[in-house]
């Protein structure tokens, strides 16, 4: 029991966050980034990215924003959204850091927007002609998102009166913090409904967790996966049990296959380290082998008798 929970405090809460929004995305007209790279500096930011697909126009029809979970029926263009696990908390500096993300984030969104096709939407600030080269995206394009498990009694506390403002979701709130409004999503305490599944995986109390892992509906395999793993991490049993332990090796094993020319050449040569000899040669062509290798070493080895004999024999 002692490795087990050692185990659980080494889980990646934020990247499996990530492969569950990636997930939750799948066939929308948004893709997830877990890591952005930024431009002037090699580091990446500690936030998710839901981004609006390039050619994707605004979205007016419920259907893209349908069943998404509370909190999320806003989304525009670039949403910067940061995650606190159960053993993070929400303070007012984690809100100080989404801020400085933004910023970063925009600018380099507004950097890679001028490198495109030119945009129909106006500069940021209409006041003043600003050179093209300084131009930021409006910020009407960029939404900010703190999503937390625990509630964060404290953050809420330090807040001035009137900053705090309660939405029609129990468990989200709009918060103005500087020039800017932030939703905040409390996975503990948001409505228990199947929409609300992909947040409940991540919520701390076991009710909610068994709730998400019932409701949860995979879009592909890696959240498939990750339901199991999660499953596997709270030592919860899922709800389907026709998914077995082995039916998980089989769909990893697949996932391995699938990707294994986007290993790195040191990944891939520690697979095939692992194989037997007649396993990395079945089914390659003995020709092509030979042609791949110089004529010492198609000699080296042989009995210098049996290779004269062989010459004789052949007319050599």
């Amino acid at each position: 029991m002692r490795y087990a929970g050692r185990m659980r405090d080494l889980t990646p809460w934020h990247r499996l966050f990530g492969i569950a929004l990636t997930d939750l995305f799948t066939g929308r007209p948004w893709r997830v980034e877990l890591e952005k790279e930024l431009a002037l500096k090699s580091q990446r930011l500690d936030v998710l990215i839901i981004e609006r697909l390039p050619g994707a126009a605004a979205v007016t029809e419920a259907a893209a924003l349908a069943d998404l979970p509370d909190g999320l029926e806003s989304l525009t263009a670039h949403n910067v959204l940061s995650f606190k696990s159960k053993q993070e908390a929400l303070d007012g500096w984690a809100m100080e850091e989404l801020i400085g993300h933004y910023v970063t984030y925009r600018k380099l969104a507004s950097i890679q927007a001028r490198s495109g096709p030119p945009a129909a939407e106006p500069p940021a600030d209409p006041g003043e002609p600003v050179p093209a080269a300084e131009r930021l995206l409006p910020e009407a394009a960029f939404r900010l998102y703190a999503v937390a498990t625990r509630h964060p009694t404290k953050l809420f506390a330090q807040l001035a009166p009137g900053t705090q403002h309660p939405t029609a979701w129990p468990g989200v709130y709009d918060l103005d913090w500087g020039s800017r409004r932030i939703r905040v999503i409390v996975l503990n305490a948001l409505a228990k409904h199947p929409r609300n599944a992909p947040w409940e995986l991540f919520a701390s109390r076991l009710d909610r967790i068994r709730y998400g892992l019932a409701h949860y509906r995979p879009r592909n395999l890696a959240a498939h996966l990750l339901r199991y793993h999660l499953a596997n991490v709270h030592q919860l049993e899922l709800p389907d049990m026709a998914y077995t332990l082995e039916d998980f090796k089989l769909e990893t094993y697949r996932m391995l296959i699938d990707d294994f020319h986007a290993l790195s050449l040191e990944d891939r040569q520690a697979l095939l380290e692992r194989m037997d000899v007649e396993d990395r040669l079945r089914g390659l062509d003995t020709e092509e082998i030979l042609r791949r290798l110089d004529p010492e070493e198609r000699l080296r080895g042989l009995d210098p008798e049996q290779v004269k004999a062989w010459l004789k024999r052949t007319g050599h």
